[in-house]
């Protein structure tokens, strides 16, 4: 093992490092136009001195001036070094070195060129000496009243939540749209003085849902369910179960540092296979989530990077690779984000077994019983191909949805949308028994006062209340099963338009959907699930047009996002 994630091996001059695919590369990019232009500098004709060791790739390349940049980078870290004026890491030439030596174009030598020696011994000395440098002691009880003030401040801004919650719905939506908006975020800068960032992202997330599409009022009321029931547990931690306290206080915005995952945190050991990873940009940070599946316990987990614009995300776990280490799961019901105690070298993965859309939805139900604020779900669905479905309320070709929101299986049905046996103590709230305890119509968990069919425990009113996740609305006063007062038709219509956030009614661009038509992905057994809107088919369709394939997706409230495909030809990053 040579540095952190780099395996060597010998040749007859000595080790040198094993080479990364083009996929673990192009990852490095800080972003689409410095990944184009790395390609355009992986041109042998453009490099001289190159060459590899186990702890470097180095080479001069020919610019614009009279002398060629001199680019290093070393593998353990990775780190950067060039000569050129670009302010991004890696730069283009960087970029266009690895991917010459990915594919074999640099000369493997131990023999390290001076510049890069010094460059590698002076990176090491810095390490050396920031491991030496003793830590500051720990305040222990100044920690502890920081800690305990907060929490005050939290508890006073979810009880102040709460009451405006509670007089809103009260009040209902009509005419919310115009200002609506900014009265929630409003709010939302309240909770963020109260130091309760969880909640200010929920309301932040709920001003997006004003006025976009025909069922915004539903939508919206299924996230202020959500925050409801999360501002009346902020009271109850010591009473709750460690593992969902743990849940509510992470959604709240409270951190648990690294060295206490890794200190007390669950370890699994397995081949961890790379389903896939997502790269977003949000308030000038990077974010990096990969999805993760243990490849003998068949386990879910999500690792999490973060960069600063212009600098490179971990590129250590490239999708579509099995990575043999052992993960330190961060506590709470539903153990998903961890980050690994230690690994190896990534290897090529063959095609991995996966679930049947009935198998993956059975998995995703488990975990929203458990964690009802769960808004991403990983699925690695086998035999899947794409197919073209009506738009809402145009045609059941897609299964109709049942109150969750999911896409119904062929043995399902509204009451019942996984098509799963009941158990001898289910029924039509709680179609799979005693594994969906005190959930309401939305399979979401029943709040502090609550009970089936009021999940937030929010007193039912003429003018409608919140109750679970936008159950059918049915005539203009609202009860407990019609939380909006809209009107709507038949409430128990199962083929009627979809009334769950899985389903939605606008495109990224807030057009409505209505009326128009979209993709799903199609197993054999003719289950499906509608893609999130905005999804560009045709790669899917290239890829699947002689036989389904194997595919990893994140599942959220609106739709399946693809994000890695298996076929005979290899393995390819949609996202």
């Amino acid at each position: 093992m040579c540095g952190k994630g780099t395996v060597a091996r010998e040749t007859l001059g000595g080790p040198v490092a094993a080479r990364w695919s083009t996929e673990r590369v192009l990852g490095l990019a800080p972003d689409a136009s410095s990944a184009k232009a790395g390609r355009g500098q992986a041109v042998p004709a453009r490099w001289s001195g190159a060459g590899a060791s186990a702890r470097a790739v180095w080479g001069a390349c020919q610019g614009s001036g009279q002398k060629p940049y001199q680019a290093a980078v070393e593998l353990a870290g990775p780190a950067f070094r060039c000569t050129c004026p670009s302010r991004k890491f890696p730069c283009k030439h960087a970029l266009g070195l690895l991917l010459l030596w990915s594919s074999g174009q640099v000369p493997e030598t131990p023999d390290e060129p001076g510049w890069v020696r010094i460059w590698l011994e002076e990176r090491a000395s810095r390490d050396a000496r920031a491991e030496k440098r003793p830590e500051a002691p720990k305040d222990l009880e100044a920690a502890a009243k920081r800690a305990q003030d907060r929490m005050a401040r939290v508890t006073a801004g979810a009880a102040e939540l709460r009451g405006w919650l509670t007089d809103r719905v009260e009040a209902g939506f009509a005419g919310f749209e115009r200002g609506g908006a900014g009265e929630l975020r409003g709010v939302a800068a309240r909770m963020i003085d109260a130091q309760a960032t969880g909640l200010a992202n929920g309301l932040r997330r709920a001003a997006g849902l004003v006025g976009r599409g025909r069922d915004w009022p539903g939508d919206l009321l299924a996230e202020l369910s959500l925050l409801y029931v999360l501002a009346g547990s902020v009271t109850r931690l010591e009473q709750l179960p460690p593992d969902l306290a743990e849940t509510i206080r992470t959604r709240l915005g409270f951190a648990t540092s690294t060295a206490q995952v890794l200190e007390s945190g669950e370890r699994v050991a397995d081949q961890w296979l790379v389903t896939g990873a997502v790269d977003e940009e949000l308030d000038a940070l990077r974010t990096r989530r990969t999805w993760l599946r243990g490849r003998h316990s068949g386990r879910p987990a999500l690792v999490l990077s973060f960069a600063p614009p212009g600098r490179p995300l971990d590129s250590s776990l490239p999708p579509g690779h099995i990575v043999p280490g052992e993960l330190a799961f961060y506590p709470g019901a539903v153990p998903l984000r961890a980050l690994f105690a230690d690994h190896t070298e990534p290897v090529t993965s063959p095609p991995p077994r996966g679930d049947t859309v009935a198998e993956a939805l059975s998995s995703y139900a488990e975990a929203l019983a458990a964690d009802p604020w769960l808004d991403r779900w990983p699925m690695l669905l086998a035999d899947v191909t794409p197919a073209r479905y009506p738009g809402p309320g145009t045609g059941p070709v897609v299964p109709s949805t049942g109150p969750t929101g999911l896409p119904i299986s062929p043995t399902g049905s509204a009451t019942n949308p996984t098509g799963l046996p009941t158990s001898p103590t289910s029924n039509a709230t709680n179609p799979t028994g005693p594994v969906v305890p005190s959930t309401g119509p939305a399979g979401r968990a029943a709040g502090p006062t609550g009970n089936a069919t009021n999940p937030t425990g929010l007193p039912t009113g003429t003018t409608g209340r919140a109750t679970g996740l936008a159950g059918p609305s049915t005539g203009p006063t609202g009860n407990a099963t019609n939380p909006t007062g809209l009107p709507t038709g038949s409430a128990t219509a199962p083929a009627g338009p979809p009334t769950g956030p899985a389903r939605p009614t606008t495109d990224s661009a807030g057009h409505p959907t209505t009326g128009r038509t979209g993709w799903a992905l199609s197993d054999v057994d003719g289950s499906a699930l509608p893609l999130t809107p905005g999804t560009d088919p045709w790669r899917l369709l290239a890829l699947a047009a002689a036989h389904p394939v194997t595919l990893a997706a994140e599942w959220t409230p609106a739709g399946l996002r693809p994000l890695t495909c298996w076929h005979p030809d290899g393995v390819v990053r949609l996202d």
